[in-house]
């Protein structure tokens, strides 16, 4: 593992680039799914070489490679006021460190098996949680098939992977805590000219830290659904799935048992001019310990970006979730926000996407084309107060159940993004969120959350 730090720092400290022909074919990018680069490109000697490109492409036969790659993530974090210091919670100062190796073969444009390895660790927390280490472990392990039938193209993917869903509101990779979410997973995909038809069915891998490679996935948790994705136009596209989420022995304020809950998801984006949207909607119905599930969320991102130096942006974002708003009417109300990436809302952790209100305007700028900074100021209310404050994903907060006003508080954001180069990004994010009296109440008080971080990737 060290010797694979070491390389990924030499790499983010290069600038070395490389003059060649303006039509030679890029190299790949750097993605965010590590498993959908294709570095076949290398085979031609007009493409800009790197350091340790003998490793990104690695002939084996005829149409037959492999290719290795690394992701090292490290970021500092100070939060004052954990869960807002309910019940003695004290503030933190600690670093998450998350180091990720991959072995990518390909056999033609066919038969891909990709296997990536994980090592987190969380030096300075105080109290671990599932997503906080992972000394060693496997994050993916999976086969992909890919046949043209028909007129379309069928996908088929099977074992441990990772799956994420348009803005990763409800379903996503959890790529802000240390651990990243995999699953267990089934996947077909089918796409045919403007139309994209997905199944799968999963088992959601459960994270732990007694031993190396001790992660599970059981019957006991599990979920999958059918999704069509259409492409409206060039621009704009719109996106439906039905869904199901079971999960065994589940702890809510009001009750536990056996949850089951059926869902319906929509979401419409797309763009026009300088105007950009993205909404979506959620029902769940189902029964959880012999009553009915009948709950709700909506999210939506919009803004206007102006033309010319800085590229501002101003954006506003709307969000809203169900609460349980009588526990004695033997149907539970609160949302379940299912397998969320908390930095939708924000790293800091104080908004969980359950029983609230959410108003958030933002201006962002671009100095240069890689950086980026956003400031926003948020707006916070609880949809029943008969419900209690939660904080990400689903936590309640002690205390605060049936008691207090709506209101839960305001906080202010800001974020930098800064792109070193094409293998080192940094960040820096700073909330501040002053609590209203519901929380103070539950003897919490108000929060202060610092990031930096630093990603490298090869």
């Amino acid at each position: 593992m060290r010797g694979a730090c070491t390389c990924l720092l030499v790499l983010a400290a290069s600038t070395l680039t490389a003059a060649g022909d303006t039509n030679a074919p890029a190299r790949p990018k750097i993605l965010f799914n590590r498993w959908q680069e294709d570095w076949s490109v290398l085979t031609s000697p007009a493409v800009a070489r790197e350091p340790l490109d003998d490793l990104k492409y690695i002939p084996l036969r005829a149409d037959t490679y492999l290719s290795l790659g690394a992701n090292l993530r490290e970021r500092f974090e100070a939060k004052d006021a954990v869960n807002f210091g309910v019940n003695g919670a004290k503030p933190q100062d600690y670093v998450i460190s998350r180091l990720e190796t991959h072995a990518d073969l390909r056999l033609g444009d066919q038969v891909q098996a990709f296997v990536q390895l994980e090592s987190e660790f969380s030096p300075g927390k105080k109290v671990l949680t599932p997503v906080d280490q992972n000394r060693l472990d496997l994050e993916q392990a999976f086969v992909a098939l890919t046949e043209r039938v028909g007129q379309g193209l069928l996908r088929l993917r099977v074992g441990r992977q990772q799956i994420g869903f348009d803005l990763q509101r409800f379903i996503s990779v959890r790529d802000g805590p240390n651990v990243r979410q995999s699953y267990d997973a089934l996947w077909a995909d089918y796409e045919l000219a403007d139309w994209r038809i997905i199944a799968f069915y999963s088992q959601p891998v459960s994270n732990r830290d007694r031993r190396a490679f001790d992660d599970f996935s059981s019957p006991h948790l599990t979920y999958g659904g059918i999704r069509a994705e259409y492409r409206l136009s060039e621009n704009s596209s719109l996106s439906a799935y039905v869904s199901q989420f079971r999960q065994d022995g589940a702890h809510f304020v009001s009750i536990a048992g056996n949850e089951r809950r059926d869902i319906l998801d929509i979401r419409f984006t797309g763009n026009k001019s300088w105007f950009d949207w993205d909404a979506e909607v959620m029902g769940q119905s189902g029964r959880i310990a012999g009553e009915r599930i009948r709950a709700w969320a909506v999210g939506s991102r919009a803004g206007y970006t102006w033309d010319g130096n800085w590229k501002p942006r101003l954006g506003i974002q709307l969000d809203a979730a169900s609460g349980d708003s009588n526990p004695l009417d033997r149907t539970l109300g609160t949302f379940n926000p299912l397998f969320p990436n908390g930095y939708y809302l924000s790293l800091a952790g104080y908004t969980g996407y359950t029983n609230f209100i959410h108003v958030k305007p933002s201006v962002t700028v671009k100095p240069m084309t890689n950086l980026s900074a956003m400031i926003a100021v948020a707006a916070q209310w609880r949809e029943t107060t008969a419900d209690a404050i939660y904080t990400q994903p689903n936590i309640p907060v002690a205390g605060t159940a049936g008691r207090g006003g709506s209101y839960t508080g305001t906080y202010l954001q800001a974020r930098f993004d800064w792109q070193v180069t094409e293998h080192f990004t940094t960040a820096l994010e700073a909330v501040r969120f002053q609590v209203a009296d519901s929380i103070r109440q539950a003897d919490g008080h108000d929060g202060s959350y610092l990031g930096v971080e630093g990603k490298i990737g090869w």
